[in-house]
């Protein structure tokens, strides 16, 4: 599945009961990505953390994580904000709560961007309108 037709299919405010399907296509690309930069598809990675950021669940933060730091092209495409679908603070805390490394490299990377202004003015709601605009055909 490419970015068109995940996008014709989900939207970009996803079903709750297409949410797994969702999860498994991103850690398809993930996996693809890893073994080779450019064998996944970065911008079906971005569709799905989009997704996954409209569905707002802190579960997915990590699987977000995962995806911006499969490779370097990933890094670049997926926004450090989509982390965030349940907001900033809930974010943090969320992180500060797992007690695994990649939940305290995302937390690092969460702080120093909030630290540069990366999230000034961020809100969950305006960030969904951005993308949906985005997305929008």
């Amino acid at each position: 599945m490419d970015e068109e037709a995940c996008l014709d299919r989900y939207g970009v405010h996803p079903a709750e009961a297409d949410l797994d399907d969702i999860r498994r296509l991103l850690g398809a690309q993930i996996a693809r990505e890893r073994q080779a930069q450019g064998a996944g598809d970065t911008e079906l990675m971005r569709l799905c953390c989009v997704q996954l950021f409209n569905a707002g669940g802190l579960d997915d933060v990590l699987l977000i994580w995962d995806a911006k730091t499969a490779s370097m092209d990933a890094d670049c495409s997926i926004d450090i904000q989509l982390l965030c679908g349940t907001g900033l603070a809930g974010t943090k805390a969320y992180l500060r709560s797992r007690r695994r490394p990649d939940a305290a490299a995302a937390l690092r990377r969460l702080l120093v961007c909030e630290q540069a202004g990366d999230f000034e003015d961020f809100s969950v709601a305006g960030y969904s309108t951005r993308y949906a605009a985005y997305y929008a055909p």
